[in-house]
């Protein structure tokens, strides 16, 4: 076998893979965009149904149909949902901030 007839070859493998490769990217499935403003407006969403759910709960104590572990374990999934979202937010103000301070 002659170096051009193994390059030849080489050549059209690599051409091969290209089209394969081409061919998966064109078949991958396309990442969507994400719309910050709905991402927040879920989060805020989860956690006051987290509020309303402790809030039945602590109803449902009151009234004797809930057991105080549920209660407390509704309120605590409920609290920190609420310091995550504190979290967040204190962020993306001190990120806002920072993108403010920067010279134009």
């Amino acid at each position: 076998m002659s170096t051009a007839s193994i390059a030849n070859n080489a050549y059209q493998m690599a051409a091969k893979l290209q089209q394969q490769a081409r061919a998966l990217e064109d078949n991958a499935p396309r990442p969507e965009a994400v719309d910050f403003g709905k991402m927040v407006q879920e989060a805020v969403g989860d956690v006051v149904e987290a509020g309303r759910v402790a809030d039945d709960k602590a109803v449902g104590l009151v009234e004797g149909k809930a057991d105080v572990v549920d209660v407390v374990t509704a309120i605590a999934e409920t609290e920190v949902a609420l310091e995550t979202m504190v979290a967040v937010r204190d962020r993306v103000i001190s990120a806002y901030e920072e993108i403010m301070r920067m010279p134009i």
